[in-house]
């Protein structure tokens, strides 16, 4: 039988979260054993008679800032429960979207959610945290409301939650599209009645119109949404026509990079800062990052620019520990500036360990957002090279990549 999938929030106020044992198919889904809850808070991790959780802040200012020591000591309560990812509530964060649950739900075993409260959270709280989320561009007094929509959103994802596959995959935003309208019974209602096509019995009929009506109903409702999918969908068809239309100028580049595994180094991948069972990191005189170098040198080889060493040698102060996914924006700078844009990436990392498959949505959302594509033009595959040289001895990671450009 599947263990059930953890819950752990760090709140002041954990009454807020007692609803939600109740609520429709969340609290069905909590009595059957889907998921477990547990709230934890800051006061009870406090060393002083008043059980203090805030202060004034360094340098002035208004309001009160939560203090590090409560919040660290709740986190550190926590049991580990598998596949963990810690999430920091904050206006500051990347905007919630549908891809993050579906990534949380099917990716791990636990989500930590800590809920700030007041003026904010003493900044030393953000090394706790995997990634740091916001509901929108607005402020709450308090993050509970924001973590129950993340526990709402997640546990309807979970196996058992819901009644079929099929209604999560045709939902609003499962593909930046809003869902098509819904009848049922009676057939007129106040003079309002179902279109004829969904009782004509034609089910190809029916699926055209639900379709257009998706699109329809987005790009009046959400047009931002419909820009994106809009966008989504000219880059497939340029694509295509790019492979049919020879007056269409195209570049494929070829990336390969290793580097070796050692002691006292971050392994980072994909800019994705990753666990090895071992403690091992990645050698070298940036951050290593040896997914992203290899997609470096793809685009600078489809123009015949050399490779990153020749624009960031290692003999360079100004390169020691840099992110890689800052020079690839300076690599992708450069190929625009010769006139070029990419299409698609397509990328292999082989590593005995660690398991990557968790991480591969936000690897691949990393490198699609610094070379200006959409998610889906992003591809990263991970393998093993069955303990077979450097690779399968653990000596090193190594990556393949693959780019395709186009003229502007």
């Amino acid at each position: 039988m599947k263990k059930p999938f953890r819950l752990d929030v760090i709140s002041l106020f954990p009454q807020a979260f007692v609803p939600l044992e109740q609520l429709g198919v969340i609290g069905r889904a909590f009595e059957a054993g889907i998921f477990d809850l547990h709230i934890h808070n800051p006061r009870d991790f406090t060393n002083d008679r008043y059980r203090k959780v805030d202060d004034q802040p360094y340098g002035g200012g208004v309001g009160m800032v939560l203090k590090p020591e409560p919040i660290f000591g709740a986190f550190k309560s926590i049991p580990l429960y598998g596949k963990r990812r810690v999430l920091l509530m904050t206006p500051q964060g990347s905007p919630l979207r549908q891809p993050d649950m579906s990534r949380w739900a099917d990716n791990y075993d636990q989500l930590v959610i800590i809920s700030g409260n007041y003026e904010g959270f003493d900044e030393r709280v953000r090394s706790l945290a995997d990634e740091e989320i916001s509901l929108g561009d607005f402020v709450l007094t308090g993050g509970e409301l924001a973590a129950m929509t993340i526990i709402n959103g997640v546990v309807r994802l979970l196996p058992g939650t819901l009644g079929t596959a099929q209604s999560l995959l045709d939902e609003s935003h499962s593909d930046l599209l809003l869902e098509h309208p819904h009848y049922t019974r009676p057939a007129d209602f106040c003079g309002m009645k179902v279109p004829d096509v969904l009782r004509g019995g034609d089910h190809v009929k029916i699926e055209e119109w639900r379709n257009n009506q998706r699109i329809v109903r987005t790009k009046e409702r959400r047009p931002d949404l419909y820009k994106l999918w809009k966008a989504h969908q000219n880059s497939l068809t340029s694509t295509i026509e790019s492979a049919l239309n020879p007056k269409l100028q195209l570049r494929i580049g070829n990336g390969y990079d290793i580097h070796r595994l050692v002691p006292g180094r971050k392994l980072i991948l994909g800019g994705v800062h990753l666990e090895h069972p071992a403690g091992l990191g990645l050698d070298g005189h940036s951050d290593a990052d040896v997914l992203v170098h290899a997609v470096m040198d793809s685009l600078l080889g489809a123009l015949a620019l050399g490779d990153i060493g020749k624009y960031f040698p290692p003999e360079d102060s100004r390169w020691k520990g840099a992110d890689s996914l800052i020079l690839l924006e300076q690599v992708v700078l450069l190929i625009r500036k010769k006139g070029w844009k990419v299409l698609n990436l397509d990328a292999v990392v082989v590593a005995e360990r660690p398991k990557l498959k968790p991480y591969i949505d936000l690897m691949r959302k990393n490198l699609a957002d610094k070379i200006g594509v959409m998610i889906d033009d992003v591809g990263i595959k991970a393998t093993t090279n069955e303990s077979l040289g450097p690779e399968g001895r653990e000596e090193g990671i190594s990556s393949h990549a693959v780019v395709l450009l186009q003229e502007l």
